[in-house]
């Protein structure tokens, strides 16, 4: 019998993305554009983060969005409500972003007119680790209802970022969520990434985080 042949359909995929997320983050700085790549899961606080961001950003950096979802404009929409740039990506099925995707959203932005660009991915602790955007940063948010299991379940996702920003610490008194515990999880995955606890809602750990972002950005 003759040997059968295989087709690493996946792997030839995700290599050809890193080509074009390389060739992309290399346009971006040659354009003086850096990109910031926010994921979570669903409900964690993405939106808010970037709003309070660019609250505390926008006099000193021209700022844009994009963001991603299935299908929806909803959040696309709250940042042009405060009058920011913002490209919608309807990724129909798909999970994440990819460079190509990305690539495309540029295509509706100008970028000699922006200094810091965010990319809201889809909702996803999966997917959306293993696809490069991209993003010169890369931040992932765990807040605390989810609970400090998630580096254990998603351990991907905490292994590839920059920094993980603990969300919702407000609600810290009203659950079981061990800090320390979520800490060492993600320093066994990542020991350079910068943890930031904070509350999108009471302002408490934000000027640590924009104080962080500020040193990324300049980096």
């Amino acid at each position: 019998m003759s040997e059968t042949r295989i087709v690493r359909v996946r792997e030839s995929i995700l290599k050809q993305n890193r080509v074009e997320a390389e060739a992309l983050k290399l346009r971006l700085s040659n354009a003086g554009v850096v990109l910031v790549n926010v994921m979570s899961s669903p409900g964690s606080g993405k939106t808010s983060l970037i709003l309070k961001t660019i609250e505390a950003l926008r006099a000193q950096y021209r700022i844009a969005v994009i963001e991603a979802d299935m299908d929806s404009t909803v959040d696309a929409d709250k940042m042009t409500a405060v009058g920011i740039p913002a490209v919608q990506i309807e990724t129909g099925g798909f999970c994440h972003v990819e460079a190509a995707m990305t690539q495309a959203a540029l295509e509706q932005l100008s970028l000699p007119e922006i200094d810091l660009l965010f990319l809201e991915n889809v909702g996803n602790l999966i997917c959306t680790a293993q696809h490069e955007t991209g993003a010169h940063v890369n931040v992932a948010i765990l807040s605390v209802p989810e609970g400090d299991d998630k580096p254990l379940k998603y351990p991907v996702m905490f292994a590839v970022v920059d920094a993980v920003i603990i969300n919702k610490i407000d609600y810290l008194e009203l659950t079981d969520f061990d800090m320390q515990a979520v800490r060492d999880r993600i320093r066994v995955l990542n020991r350079d990434a910068e943890i930031l606890p904070v509350s999108c809602r009471t302002g408490e750990g934000l000027s640590e985080w924009v104080s962080w972002i500020r040193g990324a950005i300049r980096s």
